[in-house]
Order: C-alpha cells, then sequence, then structure tokens
C-alpha cells in the first residue's frame, strides 16, 4: 500500500528537508482538511508523524490528529513523542489505528514488549531512522552507535512485526529511495513487514520498491511537490499491506 504522510509541526502541515527543523516547508495551513482530501481521493491509510511532539518526548498535536481521526474513514498511524504506556493508551483509545514508536524502542524496550502484548503486533510500529546505517532518536536530533539490524532484530525478538525505514539523508530530498539498505534489510528479515520512507521522488521509486519486494511504501514531499498525484498513488496501491 502506498501511505500519505503528513507532518505537524506547530498546528501546520510541513516538510522538512534531512529532518532540519531550519530547512521547513509549510505544505497546507490546514493539515484536517488536507486528510480530508486524502480521504475523499480514496486514500485508505495516513502517516502521521507529530514533530512538536517528538521533540518534546510528549504529544502535542492532540486536537488536530483527533479531529481528522474523527473527521475521515482513514486508517491513522501515528509517531512523535510516544514515549510511555499511557500515551500510547490515549492513542489507541482514541481512533487511531496503530502507533509507531522511535526513541522508546531503544531507551525503554520493556514497553514494547508490554504494548506488544496488550495490543498486538497489527499496532505497533517501530520506526528505525537514521543514516550511515546508525539509529538517530529524540526527533532525529540524537546519532545513536547501534545499527539498522541490530535494532530491528532485538525490537523482533520482542514481538515487533512492523518497521518504518527512513534513512534521513534522503528524508526530504526527492533524490530517491536508498533500495540497497530497504531490500537488504528485507531479505534479512523476512518475516517482518520492512515499510520504505524517505526520498520517493516519484512513481518509478514506488515501483523499484515494488519490484524489490517492499509493499508499504510512505510518501510526502513528492505529494506535496505533485510529482506524485493522489490518483496515482491509488492506482498503484496494494490492497494487502502488513507482512509478507
Amino acid at each position: 500500500m502506498i501511505i500519505p504522510a503528513i507532518d505537524l509541526y506547530q498546528s501546520k502541515s510541513v516538510r522538512l528537508y534531512q529532518g532540519d527543523f531550519d530547512q521547513l516547508s509549510i505544505i497546507n495551513d490546514n493539515p484536517v482538511q488536507q486528510a480530508m482530501d486524502f480521504a475523499n481521493a480514496g486514500i485508505q491509510k495516513l502517516h502521521l508523524v507529530d514533530l512538536d511532539g517528538a521533540k518534546a518526548g510528549r504529544p502535542i498535536n492532540q486536537k488536530i490528529i483527533e479531529a481528522i481521526v474523527q473527521t475521515t474513514s482513514l486508517k491513522v498511524e501515528i509517531g512523535g513523542g510516544i514515549r510511555d504506556e499511557a500515551t500510547a493508551d490515549q492513542w489507541l483509545s482514541t481512533g487511531v489505528d496503530r502507533i509507531v514508536l522511535g526513541s522508546a524502542a531503544i531507551q525503554d524496550p520493556d514497553l514494547l514488549s508490554t504494548l506488544i502484548q496488550k495490543y498486538g503486533p497489527d499496532r505497533v510500529v517501530v520506526g528505525v531512522d537514521g543514516k550511515n546505517n546508525l539509529v538517530a532518536t529524540d526527533g532525529w536530533l540524537k546519532q545513536s552507535q547501534l545499527s539498522f539490524g541490530d535494532l530491528i532484530a532485538a525490537m523482533f525478538a520482542r514481538g515487533v512485526r512492523e518497521f518504518i525505514v527512513t534513512d534521513t539523508t534522503k528524508d526530504g530530498t526527492l533524490s530517491g529511495p536508498n533500495v540497497a539498505l530497504l531490500q537488504s534489510l528485507n531479505m534479512q528479515f523476512p518475516n517482518a513487514n520492512i515499510i520504505a520512507s524517505g526520498g520517493i521522488s516519484n512513481i518509478d521509486d514506488i515501483i523499484t520498491l515494488q519490484k524489490a519486494g517492499i509493499n508499504d511504501i510512505i510518501v510526502g514531499k513528492a505529494l506535496a511537490t505533485n510529482n506524485i498525484t493522489l490518483a496515482e498513488i491509488t492506482a498503484l496501491s496494494n490492497p494487502i499491506s502488513g507482512g509478507k
């Protein structure tokens, strides 16, 4: 499935260049309407990131996210600032389809085990973000020494099956995804769902990833710049999502 993304910052839909808040572009002043436009075009799923929340370590854009959940038919996954069980419970009780944990996967892996046991592996996703095959945390502001593969292996052992993988040097650049990294992780973890994010520039990139065995692909800036249209996304989306 091709999944559009909305990144929220100060109540607006924005895009960052390589995760840099100093290189920020406003996409839409009304992200709720943007999400409604997605739904009206036939989009089924939405990837939301609370950028303010990722920096603060707690949810910030709750009202907007809840409005999107309540006013559209979209299945919404949300990441950014989810660092404890109470926050996860809050989101999953308000109609959010699934949550994405990033920093917490490294800093509090027991939390993942608890949430997987409580909600099942379909509703808890781990975001694996970084560059040079090393994972970044805290809204990409800090760099760890943990490799993508090592993190996925550790989280897979705890029951996680869904992983959103982002090469931060590609994100927001329209320079093409890191196909080699994604394909390598996809082959290394055949029983996990490796979800591509970052760098998608056009339909050819999506087709290349699909041929590489990546079924789920998140699209952000290419959609905002009209390099890819909503009609193209709905036409290419695989109706079967999650797992291989």
